[in-house]
């Protein structure tokens, strides 16, 4: 049987991450991915990228409404394995920690908690104040992962694509997919900086 994924694009800058984490999972024929797109993703899939919407959706097996709160993802009976929202807004954030499900993506992340499977939030925002990081450390304390795109340099990417699908590879990580979409800290340094440093 395939591992079950929803992937949620949420408002946040950073749609991109959303996009290459859908990119790679259709590649993987062990992998049936679930997508929700939240209204503001679909304004920033037209502002950050070429892609259009109906692309996106095109990456993914199995499309939801994030208006549609009686879809199967929407109950803990449906058997998913684990979430990720990539990017996620503060907004959805804080529906997650305040379990206010009013759309199927917070819904969804709410059901993906109660039912204690993996939830991965790729939170997206700098600088942050007290009420974000207090909203962070609700969301961890119900168990869900915080995995802001971080890049890590020692990889020195030569792309913004190699920067993204780094933390796209850091995602795969907490979902338990094997991937290698990046090079794995092995404490050499592979070529010089350009300042020789």
């Amino acid at each position: 049987m395939k591992k079950r994924i929803i992937i949620g694009i949420s408002g946040a800058s950073g749609v991109i991450y959303g996009i290459r984490a859908l990119q790679h999972l259709a590649e993987m024929d062990t992998i049936e991915s679930h997508l929700i797109i939240s209204d503001g993703a679909a304004l920033n899939i037209a502002v950050e990228t070429d892609f259009k919407v109906a692309d996106v959706k095109a990456m993914a097996d199995v499309v939801h409404s994030n208006d549609n709160l009686a879809a199967g993802i929407a109950s803990g009976s449906y058997r998913a394995d684990a979430m990720a929202v990539v990017p996620c807004s503060i907004k959805t954030l804080s529906g997650i920690a305040n379990s206010y499900a009013d759309n199927l993506l917070v819904r969804a992340a709410d059901v993906t908690l109660k039912e204690r499977r993996p939830l991965i939030l790729m939170v997206r925002e700098t600088p942050l104040h007290k009420g974000h990081l207090e909203l962070m450390t609700r969301a961890a304390d119900y168990g869900a992962v915080i995995l802001p795109p971080v890049p890590a340099f020692y990889q020195q990417p030569a792309s913004v694509t190699e920067i993204v699908d780094q933390s796209v590879g850091k995602l795969f990580d907490c979902l338990d997919i094997e991937h290698d979409l990046m090079r794995r800290w092995g404490g050499k340094k592979t070529k010089p900086t350009s300042s020789g440093q």
